[in-house]
Parts: C-alpha cells; sequence; structure tokens
C-alpha cells in the first residue's frame, strides 16, 4: 500500500520510492531492497504499476515506476481496508 502510495504522486525509480517512504515517515519506515524489488516485480505482474527505463538525476540507468489505473483501484481497495481495520482495533482498544 505504501509504496502505491508515493507512486500516486508521480513517476520514480526504485531508491526514490524507498527514500521518499522513510521520509514521509520521519525516518521510522525503511524499505530494504530485497523487499522493495519483489514487490515491485508483482505489482508489475498484477498491472497495479507500469515502469520504463531512463536515466536518474546521478546519471544512472534506472527503471521508473508509475502508477496505472488498476493501481489506483487497489490503492482505493487498500485504503478502504486499512481504514476499516483501523477503526475495529480503535473500537477494541476504547473498551478494552
Amino acid at each position: 500500500m505504501l509504496i502505491l502510495r508515493v507512486l500516486q504522486s508521480g513517476t520514480l525509480h526504485g531508491y526514490a520510492i524507498a527514500q521518499r517512504i522513510h521520509l514521509l515517515s520521519s525516518e521510522v519506515l525503511a524499505v530494504e531492497e530485497g523487499l522493495l524489488y519483489p514487490t515491485l516485480q508483482k505489482m508489475l505482474l498484477k498491472g497495479w504499476v507500469s515502469s520504463e527505463w531512463g536515466i536518474s538525476e546521478t546519471s544512472r540507468k534506472v527503471r521508473f515506476y508509475q502508477l496505472t489505473p488498476a493501481g489506483r483501484a487497489q490503492l482505493e481497495a487498500a485504503l478502504d481496508e486499512y481504514q476499516r481495520l483501523n477503526e475495529a482495533i480503535q473500537a477494541v482498544l476504547r473498551t478494552a
């Protein structure tokens, strides 16, 4: 869900996705390469993201990822599910 959410703001390469999540989470969350790239591959196969090769700001050849319409739909569904679960957890915490 976090990868899709970050890509909602625009096209990014893998390292930039990880950095953005890290910065937006006040440096609490760290996305390891060993998790990021296999997840992006799965998202490509599911049609949630598309990619193309390009040159990074450091002049390296990198793969840029962008959210597809199917990815936007998946993000919406994931955010709805997160909201539902969060509300359920909050209800338990308030009454326990």
